[in-house]
């Protein structure tokens, strides 16, 4: 158990301090729809009231330390989401 809670740690590490590193560029699929127009018609009401849009937490007003918790918020619901579906699938015959 002592080693998964290093990895833990180092996986926290690394995602509040690589992740203000990260591109503030659109990803491709995003490009694409930002050159053929059809990005502002085409928006779902999930993606337009997302609760970490762009990777930041839009309650803090400084962007690096924003970047820096929503990748420890994604980090941390990553482990619990998979934690709890290995739990779940454990148990199956």
């Amino acid at each position: 158990m002592k080693r998964w809670g290093i990895i833990l740690v180092a996986a926290l590490i690394v995602a509040a301090f690589l992740s203000p590193f990260a591109s503030p560029h659109p990803d491709g699929l995003e490009r694409v729809a930002e050159d053929l127009a059809f990005s502002e018609n085409g928006q779902l009401p999930a993606v337009r009231f997302s609760p970490m849009p762009d990777y930041t937490i839009t309650v803090i007003h400084s962007e690096k330390v924003s970047t820096a918790l929503a990748g420890i918020v994604g980090t941390l619901l990553t482990l619990v989401f998979t934690y709890g579906w290995t739990r779940i699938l454990s148990k199956l015959p």
